[in-house]
């Protein structure tokens, strides 16, 4: 998390320079960042993956064979020739019409903007589904200018953070130049941790996948990365399809998509207005659908989404204006209707949506008699990462197994989640299992819920979860009180040496804590393997109590509020955590008030 932070303030420096050397607008300047992002995260990609193509690369008369592009697509990832390398660009002379260098049509280069287009265009050679996307208007920028974007962004921040990265830096730029963008299309990034546990859940492995709000791809790039783990080849085994009304979204989604060595047709503009068309002619024929698309949209034009058919269990509201004053249950209704006979879906949905009333009450009783809603989870505050709203993941199963086909199994996880920071909460990688556990258990899949106490067992070591967290808190509290000693006790040139080695080893210390408590959150509650209703966390109801229910699919109107325990939390350890939070807001503040003096002096009061 400390990488990204790091690079969005690196980005925020960057489009400060972009304004002073340019008269664009953040509308206009935002692409061709993100053009130069996107290349250096190709180039990151590029790098890793030539490095597993050579360690077994044979060799001929004592030369390595060279690696070619057909190499990079057979790994799915996108080959780069070098002239549409990042460290080639970065390391041009600053003299570019003296170099001679020509460009892929064969016209000599006088300019930094024509060697970046230049790159953009033998990139796009590379991948058809490229072709007119990528940015490549680099020659309004003096060369000056656009080689300090480029060493910006030579960063190594890059190379370590994994996940929609292009997505969530395309984010930061809405929210901090183009706000009216995200509030005029209730654009928002979908955060990592929602997507993997929509992925998790569904399982892709071979077929159709559409993302009928698709944004920048997040879904397509989880489920690719989900299906190549399982052994298989993403673009082999599944076909990606994806509708965003956004232009500049379905740019970075097919952006996103090829950096990740994806294919998939992506439709943008009118035509691609989930709301009143298919694009794809993909009505009743998807094997999976996942979204996160925007919520309580109104002024819906109820004529054309009639029109636009998919509306299995009939019409939201319509106000006097002939307009569906909330869009939600279109949504809900297009994502059933997409789906084939054996189908799933995953999508997130306003929290309001599970226990809205009169027409969207009808269609959620439909939805329920079909024995088609498979789970559903609440997820709290602070998910988002520039939006503070709870939200609701929806599970839709046309293929569930007879043993379920009447039950709905209820989540809430609205108190389980990690603190990232004081605005934004995730799920980490033990806690997306453990929800997924439950998942299984309730499935009867009790093998991968074994092979997750398995896992665990690897790390842990075979005795009790429970004795092993305890044992490791010991550990950690004499570490950190010898580490005090000879911190204390070394001379002033090894200070610093000592603590560093104590910190590394007290990180170790603290992340092993945190695997054992999740295995301890898990095994107190299910033991080697056997589902039961927990209070406060989940229940499997069935159609009946569903009914007495009034039709809600709001996991707390099922679960129940857990008793209130003792949560084990060290006093001294979290007063210090409230400090370390105390220091940090205060010096927020001062940077605050920095910036309204100087802009007060700017303005001569």
């Amino acid at each position: 998390m400390i990488n990204i932070r790091k690079l969005e303030a690196e980005l925020w420096e960057s489009a400060d320079l972009l304004r002073a050397g340019s008269k664009l607008t953040s509308n206009q300047y935002c692409m061709p960042v993100l053009g130069l992002i996107f290349l250096r995260y190709a180039y990151s990609r590029f790098k890793m993956v030539e490095a597993e193509i050579l360690k077994n690369r044979p060799s001929r008369g004592g030369r390595v064979m060279p690696v070619e592009a057909s190499d990079f697509t057979a790994k799915s990832a996108l080959y780069l020739p070098k002239e549409a390398q990042y460290d080639y660009l970065v390391n041009l002379p600053s003299d570019i019409s003296s170099a001679g260098l020509v460009n892929k049509d064969g016209h000599i280069m006088n300019s930094l903007g024509e060697v970046v287009n230049n790159a953009m265009a033998l990139v796009e050679e590379q991948s058809e589904q490229l072709v007119g996307v990528l940015p490549k208007d680099y020659t309004m920028f003096n060369d000056d200018l656009l080689g300090e974007l480029l060493r910006i962004f030579n960063n190594s921040a890059l190379d370590e953070v994994g996940g929609d990265i292009i997505g969530r830096i395309y984010e930061y730029f809405l929210n901090k130049f183009a706000k009216n963008i995200a509030s005029d299309d209730g654009v928002f990034f979908t955060p990592k941790s929602l997507v993997k546990m929509i992925v998790n859940i569904i399982e892709p492995k071979s077929g159709i996948l559409l993302d009928p709000a698709c944004g920048s791809g997040g879904m397509f790039i989880q489920s690719g990365d989900f299906v190549n783990q399982s052994g298989m080849n993403a673009n082999s085994a599944m076909t990606f399809y994806g509708q965003e009304k956004v232009e500049y979204n379905a740019q970075l989604c097919l952006m996103n998509m090829a950096v990740h060595g994806l294919t998939g047709v992506i439709k943008s503009g009118d035509e691609a207005n989930t709301f009143y068309h298919d694009a794809h002619n993909l009505d009743g024929c998807c094997d999976y659908v996942m979204a996160n698309p925007p919520f309580n949209v109104d002024k819906v034009k109820a004529e054309s989404c009639e029109n636009a058919k998919r509306l299995p269990f009939g019409m939201p509201g319509v106000n006097k204006n002939k307009e569906v004053g909330n869009g939600n249950y279109l949504w809900i209704s297009y994502f059933y209707s997409y789906l084939n006979e054996k189908g799933r879906a995953g999508f997130v949905m306003a929290s309001s949506a599970t226990d809205s009333q009169g027409k969207d009450k009808d269609i959620r009783q439909k939805l329920v008699e079909t024995g088609h809603v498979d789970a559903m989870i609440s997820v709290g505050n602070n998910f988002f990462y520039t939006k503070s709203l709870p939200c609701s993941l929806w599970f839709l199963d046309k293929g569930k197994s007879e043993a379920i086909k009447d039950k709905v199994l209820f989540i809430d996880a609205r108190n389980y989640y990690t603190v990232v920071d004081r605005t934004l909460n995730e799920w980490s990688e033990w806690q997306l299992k453990n929800l997924n556990a439950v998942v299984w258990l309730y499935r009867g899949e009790t093998e991968k819920y074994k092979a997750l106490l398995d896992e665990y067992r690897a790390i842990l070591g075979n005795g009790s979860f429970e004795d092993t967290l305890h044992q490791l808190k010991d550990e950690l509290k004499d570490l950190q009180k010898r580490a005090k000693i000879e911190v204390d006790n070394a001379g002033r040139t090894d200070k610093k040496r000592i603590q560093a080695e104590y910190d590394k080893m007290i990180v170790d210390e603290n992340e092993e804590i945190t695997v054992a408590k999740e295995a301890v959150w898990l095994y107190e509650k299910f033991g080697d393997g056997v589902y039961a209703d927990v209070l406060g966390l989940c229940k499997v109801a069935d159609i009946s109590e569903m009914e007495e229910k009034g039709w809600s699919l709001t996991p707390g109107a099922y679960v129940g509020v857990a008793p209130v325990e003792d949560d084990g939390v060290d006093f001294e350890e979290r007063m210090a955590e409230i400090h370390r939070e105390l220091l940090s807001l205060q010096a927020e503040s001062n940077d605050l008030m920095d910036t309204i003096s100087k802009n007060m002096k700017e303005m001569g009061l």
